[in-house]
């Protein structure tokens, strides 16, 4: 079989044999319709691939690193010299450094060109005017590739001083490059999407593709896609799954794996009707390999070992607290000028920013006259966007296993259960997260046990009512009825109302098959010298 890439350099695939997910029919068409353009997307997509791909054709043309794809026989273009910058390789820290090593990179291009001594400035949008001087004397075009263009600006986002003066710096650069007759084609890619730079700006000739119908897949996988060039690692899976040769597997069953895929690693939407989804291709591509390396399949969570700590969200993190029940939300409702024309990462709405990052996703068409609906992708998402949270909410991990590295919920008594919760209820900051009632303290318990990978149902509904926290295992189901207070003089009070409506209600009852059923009524008092749940009883069956 042919090998997975994770190369972002489109000569890496022919020179080593790699699997290439084809995706030169969007470039072309990219290329013949917009003159400039810009995509956001989250880390580890293939943004820089796509770039790479872009600049390959222009700069050396189709042969040889494309034959055997769509555009082969149709890229009619002239070949172009590509000036390609990604901003991750200049400073973070110190605005003379990063305009420094900005402006050696024009001049570094412009000597390629044949151009010595000609770019001379520090400042990088007297250096493009520079070379653009040189380039319209000979009449000559470029290509402009810029690879994560907000890199600088997410890097200060609780620096408001230096954050404006790389703002600034990039409002320069870009309002030099409007209208010049010097650029063949530009590209530019970041994560975000902010008003603040020019480049977005009334007036801008660049066009942001990040949520355009017919670009929507051209970055990520479609399941069409998985299925067509991942096919021999598809059935690889299922032969070690299944115990049979790779050449018995039947259609039904390789949907099915990839409906298990879906589930994990689906459901990215970068689409303004809310039509076509993605799969994380980061995630996919190592989910197979490990096929190939450890012969079984291994739904992982690779996405966040990757990108589930992004220094954008830790530091915006450090500075707002995350309105933690919204996003337990299943569906989020965001201002349609809050989603599409945020201004600054200084005061972005935050889950705006979430869904930039990756941690949520679209689930509704852009409509001008309505709000805009996001919610979380995939299985592997929601353990990492939690996961991510935890780190901000305790102060310590609390383990969720025994000595024997096995879940306390799934087999230990409802004692080792309350034991448990509070060991992590201990480790709360509740100077930044109080537990002032039943809701946050819900909202708490959820965060953690998502971050954990169990089976979380909150407010789970049967006929007779609303249980609080439903943990679902193979063997056995755990329900939890909490009560809040925060007077000792209350706890045996609440504790017989939690216990009632457990018994009277039938809290997990429901579908429950031949699982064991562990229901337990407890109190949390929030008394400042407890915080602690004080008082639990495990109901035993009648």
């Amino acid at each position: 079989m042919k090998l997975i890439a994770q190369s972002e350099n489109i000569e890496d695939f022919l020179d080593s044999d790699f699997i290439y997910v084809d995706k030169t029919e969007y470039i072309y068409n990219l290329t013949k319709n917009f003159k400039r353009v810009f995509f956001s997307r989250p880390r580890r997509f293939g943004k820089s691939l796509t770039l790479n791909t872009i600049g390959t054709l222009f700069e050396k043309g189709v042969d040889p690193y494309f034959k055997g794809t769509w555009i082969y026989d149709k890229w009619d273009q002239d070949k172009y010299p590509v000036l390609h910058l990604s901003f991750l390789e200049y400073s973070k820290t110190d605005i003379d450094e990063f305009k420094e090593m900005f402006s050696l990179s024009i001049s570094d291009f412009a000597k390629t060109l044949g151009y010595d001594d000609v770019v001379t400035s520090r400042n990088p949008n007297r250096a493009v005017i520079e070379l653009f001087n040189v380039l319209n004397k000979d009449d000559r075009q470029i290509v402009i590739l810029i690879d994560e263009y907000d890199c600088q600006l997410t890097a200060n986002i609780n620096n408001p001083p230096l954050y404006d003066e790389f703002r600034n710096c990039l409002r320069d650069f870009y309002a030099v490059l409007k209208g010049k007759k010097q650029i063949k084609f530009m590209a530019v890619t970041g994560v975000t999407r902010l008003k603040d730079v020019s480049i977005f700006s009334v007036g801008s000739d660049i066009q942001d593709l990040s949520y355009e119908n017919d670009y929507s897949t051209m970055i990520g996988f479609t399941r069409a896609e998985i299925k067509k060039f991942y096919i021999d690692y598809l059935k690889q899976g299922i032969s070690y799954e299944k115990e049979k040769s790779a050449d018995a597997v039947s259609d039904d069953e390789i949907d099915e794996l990839l409906d298990r895929i879906a589930t994990n690693y689906d459901g990215f939407s970068f689409d303004e009707f809310y039509k076509n989804k993605v799969f994380s291709t980061y995630s996919v591509n190592i989910f197979l390999q490990s096929i190939y390396r450890k012969k079984c399949m291994d739904f992982g969570d690779y996405w966040y070992s990757v990108g589930g700590l992004p220094s954008i969200l830790m530091k915006y993190m450090e500075s707002h607290n995350l309105n933690i029940e919204s996003l337990l939300s299943s569906e989020i409702a965001i201002p349609y000028n809050d989603f599409v024309n945020p201004t600054s990462l200084i005061d972005i709405n935050e889950n705006v920013l979430m869904c930039q990052t990756g941690y949520l996703t679209l689930k509704s068409v852009i409509d001008r006259n309505d709000d805009v609906i996001l919610g979380i992708a995939n299985r592997e998402v929601r353990t990492a966007l939690f996961s991510l949270i935890g780190l901000r909410l305790f102060k310590k991990n609390v383990s969720p296993y025994d000595s024997d590295r096995k879940y306390i919920l799934e087999l230990g008594t409802a004692d080792d259960i309350i034991k448990l919760f509070n060991e992590v209820l201990a480790a709360l900051s509740y100077d930044k997260y109080p537990v002032n009632d039943e809701p946050v303290l819900r909202a708490l318990l959820q965060v953690y046990l998502l971050g954990k990978e169990h089976d979380v149902r909150v407010e789970q509904h049967n006929s007779k009512g609303r249980s609080d926290i439903i943990v679902n295992f193979p063997e056995r189901r755990v329900v939890l009825e909490l009560k809040y207070t925060d007077k000792t003089s209350e706890e045996q009070k609440k504790l017989e109302e939690a216990e009632h409506q457990i018994i009277e209600k039938g809290y997990g009852l429901e579908n429950l098959g031949d699982r064991e059923l562990i229901q337990i009524a407890c109190v949390f008092n929030g008394e400042k010298s407890k915080r602690q749940i004080t008082m639990y009883k495990n109901i035993e069956k009648a």
